[in-house]
């Protein structure tokens, strides 16, 4: 079995050298032969001495304290005030309607009621634009008020 490097005089020379703020390094070469940083560093862990005694640390968090912080710019929030739209009111006719299970391609999907319903249906007229008729069209697809320019202004992007 080999002898410790840590004699009781190498631990009083540590513990004097730490509280005075050296670093582990300076410790080690000061402590001499089969003491490397690390092994400085496990016996200052294994003592429970503190880091707060330790000189660099403080000088660290004190020039970083001292930087000045800078707050994040607060994004500026546009409101966008938009008339009411009327919509025209629509009888539900009562021949042509389908249901989602028998719509077939170039038929209008504009729903009638509530998708959970038993009775929930689907308009079924000849489509125009897109997925719906020429009536159900008008409503389904509007201009943004102010088109493209307004949106990027609004977004701040214009």
């Amino acid at each position: 079995m080999t002898a410790s490097p840590w004699t009781d005089d190498r631990i009083d020379r540590l513990k004097a050298l730490w509280r005075e703020g050296r670093t582990a390094e300076a410790i080690s070469l000061d402590l001499g032969s089969g003491i490397s940083r690390n092994a400085v560093l496990g016996k200052v862990h294994r003592l429970g001495l503190s880091a707060g005694g330790h000189g660099a640390t403080p000088v660290i968090k004190t020039l970083v304290s001292k930087r000045p912080t800078r707050s994040a710019p607060k994004p500026t929030v546009k409101s966008l005030c938009l008339a009411p739209v009327e919509h025209p009111e629509f009888d539900v006719p009562a021949e042509g309607l389908t249901t989602i299970l028998s719509v077939r391609r170039l038929e209008c999907r504009w729903p009638y009621g509530e998708p959970k319903d038993h009775d929930f249906k689907l308009c079924g007229r000849r489509v125009e634009r897109g997925s719906f008729c020429g009536a159900h069209a008008g409503i389904g697809y509007r201009q943004s008020p102010g088109g493209r320019q307004a949106l990027m202004a609004l977004a701040g992007l214009a």
